[in-house]
């Protein structure tokens, strides 16, 4: 037997009433559904595209970046991203918060496992040499997001602080980050229009297996802003010279790197065809940190301000004390 309400079957002067307030209710419940979906709209993929014209899509920020070249640890942690670096390669250890971090191999060969078991949300490298490619390609092919940038000027590096900023969600820093920077640029640029002279620099990457910095790359752009002429020509990031070739090109000051590409550098007064370049007559030879000049980075306006300060002592207030972090070279 089928049993109905009573409240149903009954005709009662409240009937009509509990159906108005039914109605409110489900109406009610209705909007307030509404309202939370406005308050929470579907989340838009990020989207970046890469200096090899790759693009990245991620579908929230990444927290478990590994970055194969180092200067991505000192641009993250210049954004108050460090947290998410999981792991480093081994030749890295700045910021000094990553010391302790696994490592998974060497930024040209990383070892391909061991970047899968750390389970990263983005991969970082720095466009280059070819070598670099192939573990890009490697990583891509077991479906990591692999975002590949250049950053051969300060223009680009801008760009790159930039987007790393929006895969991190760090929009807003990465935009403080280069407005400083840019703006230190800026001051340089003025104090080196009033300098009357630009010496001719020589940057030495390697040696004795010569290596010197050449017109294209963020070296060359340092040297500029600085307010030297690089005196070499030719179009390559990296130019083999000679010792004779050096003498031939006379450069009137000379820097020269000490880090991994360089690591014991022996000073000019110790290289006896070296000794007659017009650098070592007139004593403007420095050893200059390589990470600081070489690597794009947070550092490299330091580096361009550092080396207007050697070549033009007269717009540094502090004339009296040499640049913050360069070694003069001893004869």
């Amino acid at each position: 037997m089928t049993r109905t309400f009573a409240w149903l079957r009954t005709l009662s002067p409240a009937r009509p009433r509990r159906i108005w307030c039914l109605a409110l209710t489900l109406t009610l419940l209705c909007c307030a559904n509404a309202q939370a979906e406005v308050r929470a709209p579907a989340r838009v993929p990020i989207r970046v595209v890469d200096d090899a014209g790759q693009e990245i899509v991620l579908d929230r920020p990444a927290v478990r970046v590994i970055a194969l070249y180092g200067a991505f640890n000192e641009i993250l942690d210049g954004l108050g991203k460090a947290d998410v670096i999981v792991a480093r390669t081994n030749a890295d250890t700045i910021p000094t918060r990553i010391a302790t971090l696994p490592v998974i191999g060497t930024h040209m060969r990383p070892n391909i496992e061991a970047v899968l078991a750390q389970k990263p949300d983005l991969v970082l490298q720095m466009a280059g040499r070819k070598e670099a490619s192939l573990p890009v390609d490697a990583l891509r092919k077991r479906g990591l997001r692999v975002a590949v940038f250049r950053a051969a000027s300060f223009a680009e590096l801008f760009s790159v602080i930039r987007r790393v900023g929006v895969l991190t969600g760090s929009e807003a820093q990465a935009d403080d980050m280069v407005r400083g920077m840019e703006a230190r640029l800026a001051t340089l640029d003025a104090k080196v229009a009033a300098t009357q002279q630009r010496p001719r620099v020589f940057y030495e990457v390697r040696s004795p297996n010569m290596l010197g910095a050449g017109r294209t790359g963020l070296v060359a752009e340092i040297i500029r802003r600085a307010g030297g002429v690089n005196c070499v020509e030719e179009r390559v990031k990296f130019a083999r010279l000679s010792e004779e070739e050096i003498v031939r090109l006379a450069p009137e000051a000379y820097l020269i790197q000490r880090g991994p590409m360089n690591p014991a550098p022996l000073p000019l007064s110790k290289r006896p065809r070296l000794r007659t370049i017009p650098a070592a007559a007139n004593g403007k030879t420095w050893f200059v940190d390589e990470r600081r000049y070489s690597r794009p980075g947070p550092q490299s306006v330091g580096a361009a301000e550092e080396l207007a300060g050697l070549l033009h002592p007269e717009i540094s207030q502090k004339q009296s004390a040499p640049a913050k972090g360069a070694k003069k070279d001893r004869k």
